[in-house]
């Protein structure tokens, strides 16, 4: 599935759709460093620019190979419904994006393209943003590649 998304407040978000999204107190400071924070049934992803970006979002049934990415991370989502949302943070949420899952734990990679496309201003870039989910164990966040923060922290 491939989407652009507003990334108001610089998020975008993979949810359950009978979590719906609350990021209003997630970010911690490995969070901001991580590009990633979770809380029950919901990942808010930090975007490079609180611009519209380009989200392409894929399922498997097992792990796909590692891409390259200038930033890489992966971590939990469990989904108690049968569908998951994809959403800018300020979307209107009932119109917003929907894959149909089973229930259980997804495990999310989000791998990260063109940051060094981005305008000193923040306002242009070709940075993209790939999301991929598969059924698995829980097993914690992983950061297979680090760009480190990319500007100030989500609010």
């Amino acid at each position: 599935m491939r989407l652009t998304l507003f990334a108001d407040y610089r998020q975008i978000y993979i949810c359950c759709e009978a979590a719906g999204p609350d990021a209003a107190t997630m970010w911690s400071d490995d969070d901001i460093r991580d590009g990633i924070s979770s809380a029950p049934g919901l990942l808010a992803i930090q975007t490079a620019r609180a611009m519209d970006v380009a989200v392409d979002v894929a399922l498997h049934e097992t792990a796909p190979a590692l891409r390259d990415a200038d930033h890489c991370v992966e971590d939990d989502l469990t989904v108690a419904s049968d569908r998951i949302v994809i959403a800018g943070c300020s979307d209107y949420f009932p119109d917003a994006a929907r894959l149909s899952v089973m229930p259980g734990t997804w495990r999310v990679r989000v791998s990260v393209t063109g940051l060094s496309t981005i305008s000193a201003d923040g306002l242009d870039g070709d940075d993209r943003y790939r999301v991929d989910l598969w059924p698995a164990t829980p097993s914690g966040r992983v950061v297979w590649r680090s760009a480190g923060p990319w500007g100030p922290s989500p609010s």
